[in-house]
């Protein structure tokens, strides 16, 4: 019986079932036997994680960056550094990557920073969310290549795990995984004294001015996003929600209304009342709540793991910036997909706008 992709799972019911597929791993570990288990990744330069050729999965991701500690910088690490590192991957010797994210919002945390959580494809672990952690299953048929990209003006360490099963095969109903990141400095309307006209007025009817969070053309689903936001307003009740999720699935533009239609942002993650409270469950979680009236940062997560969004030509996936796009705040988003290749090719927006 050849190695290949089976049916089975990877719930504590089906563990017993034997399966056969031939372990492998790529890691950072001292070739010269030394403990100086780490990639040194000068400025501009990329470290390859994975190169292998054939069939297999990717099954978990570890990794921990930092910086060399010196006067200027003692903590060992720059408070943008997970912005500046670029994580991306390629499956099948593709010309453009299904993969091209900042480090740190692919791991399930936004604005470069970091905080412990769990959820069940991705974690954050201690000490303080520095130990990144990934489970999306990534299966290719013929090859596989992934890079660490070091933008930042000093020289990074990065320690990391690739684990992964070396098959003979993959059936051709598997999808590769896709990961890309988005943001937009939105603009709403100007706030005024009432918070009931400027938050909760206004009429929506087409989603043109959504937060788009996913464009993809194909087949495949979407599997869940990162949504990071930093309120802008100031004044009182500076509450960042309301925005309906619109999700389009294998419809024309300006076809209405979606397929999916949802009735808030906290309500989209899954959480209810203006979450001020950290939370992280398997599936959805708010790993930054924002502070006293949300001024600072905030990060929510939803995986669609039991729920995949299934398209067969085309995906939309949108969402207010308050009601009826009435707020002007800064929003970034990582989606995660699986699709049937090729994918329609993206780029991630150059240093300067990724910066938090």
């Amino acid at each position: 019986m050849t190695a290949a992709y089976g049916p089975h799972g990877s719930s504590l019911r089906d563990l017993p079932r034997l399966r056969r597929s031939r372990r492998r791993r790529s890691s950072s570990w001292d070739r010269t036997g030394g403990n100086d288990d780490r990639v040194h990744l000068g400025p501009g330069r990329s470290a390859t994680l994975l190169d292998v050729s054939g069939a297999g999965v990717v099954t978990h991701l570890w990794m921990t960056v930092a910086t060399p500690r010196s006067p200027r910088n003692p903590r060992g690490r720059r408070a943008d550094l997970l912005r500046r590192l670029v994580l991306r991957m390629w499956w099948d010797s593709e010309e453009h990557p299904s993969v091209d994210v900042p480090l740190g919002d692919f791991f399930g945390v936004g604005h470069g920073r970091t905080t412990n959580f769990v959820s069940a494809p991705l974690q954050m672990s201690p000490e303080d969310g520095k130990a990144l952690n990934c489970w999306f299953a990534m299966p290719f048929a013929d090859g596989a290549r992934i890079e660490l990209v070091n933008e930042a003006p000093e020289e990074v360490w990065a320690y990391f795990y690739v684990d992964l099963e070396e098959l003979d095969e993959v059936g051709e109903d598997l999808g590769r995984f896709h990961a890309q990141w988005r943001r937009e400095r939105t603009r709403g309307v100007r706030p005024g004294w009432s918070n009931a006209d400027y938050q909760f007025g206004g009429v929506n009817l087409t989603g043109d001015d959504n937060y788009t969070i996913l464009e993809a053309e194909g087949h495949g689903h979407y599997v869940g996003c990162v949504l990071n936001v930093r309120p802008h307003r100031r004044r009182r009740w500076n509450w960042y929600g309301e925005g309906d999720d619109m999700i389009f699935v294998d419809q024309e533009r300006g076809e209405w209304p979606p397929t999916l239609h949802g009735t808030g942002t906290e309500d989209y993650v899954n959480t209810a009342w203006c979450p001020t409270q950290p939370q992280s469950a398997p599936y959805h979680g708010v790993t930054l709540p924002g502070g006293r009236n949300w001024r600072g940062p905030v990060s929510l997560y939803r995986f669609h793991v039991e729920d995949p969004v299934v398209f067969e030509r085309s995906i939309r996936v949108t969402i207010e910036h308050g009601h009826a796009n009435r707020r002007s705040d800064d929003w970034s988003s990582v989606a995660y997909w699986y699709q049937a290749e090729p994918h329609v090719p993206f780029t991630l927006a150059p240093l300067a706008e990724r910066l938090p």
